[in-house]
């Protein structure tokens, strides 16, 4: 008996883009993007560093439609002075809510009503930006950098929470089977 563990535990990082556009959400400058392997081959392996390289060839997903995402740049604005050059940095939660794929970080920005966008980043990287002037900074900076649209249009569907109220996906989302402490400045230790 044959059995193709590929479809039965995806790979978090797709190996092609459906429809060729990547989907994409700015927030006050700061570009996210769900990793994927045309993403790696453009920015080129060294930029995207080895953690995220690892994630990219050995975390399967855990559940359908789980991404990895990341911040791959900031259009530099007086709203994100500070972090204009965060850039390949996986998002991990918005205020304390895990995020599952780029669809449910669009809807937990477009939802939030806190003062603060709190987005934690892998390696305890935190960005905080104030949600009313980023929200009116962005149409400036979509502006100045010739940026049609805020976010992809796949971006502008409701999001469907596919997961219901599963707290035990909750938990593991972001992990990897590379943890920190196997990173070292010499690359990844395999026990």
């Amino acid at each position: 008996m044959l059995i193709v563990l590929s479809s039965l535990w995806p790979n978090k990082v797709p190996f092609h883009i459906d429809g060729g556009q990547p989907s994409y959400l700015i927030i006050a400058g700061l570009v996210f993007t769900p990793l994927s392997e045309p993403l790696i081959d453009e920015e080129c392996e060294d930029s995207i560093g080895l953690k995220l390289l690892a994630k990219a060839r050995y975390s399967l997903a855990r559940f359908k439609g789980e991404q990895i995402v990341i911040l791959s740049q900031v259009l530099a604005n007086e709203v994100n002075i500070g972090y204009e050059d965060m850039s390949n940095q996986q998002v991990l939660k918005l205020n304390g809510t895990q995020i599952r794929n780029i669809h449910h970080l669009a809807y937990l920005v477009d939802s939030c009503k806190d003062k603060y966008l709190v987005f934690e980043f892998e390696d305890n990287y935190i960005t905080v930006l104030e949600r009313e002037a980023a929200t009116a900074a962005s149409s400036c900076i979509l502006k100045d950098y010739g940026i049609p649209s805020e976010r992809s249009s796949d971006l502008l569907e409701p999001y469907v929470d596919s997961l219901g109220d599963n707290q035990a996906v909750d938990q593991y989302i972001g992990d990897s089977p590379v943890s920190n402490l196997e990173i070292g400045f010499d690359g990844i230790i395999w026990a």
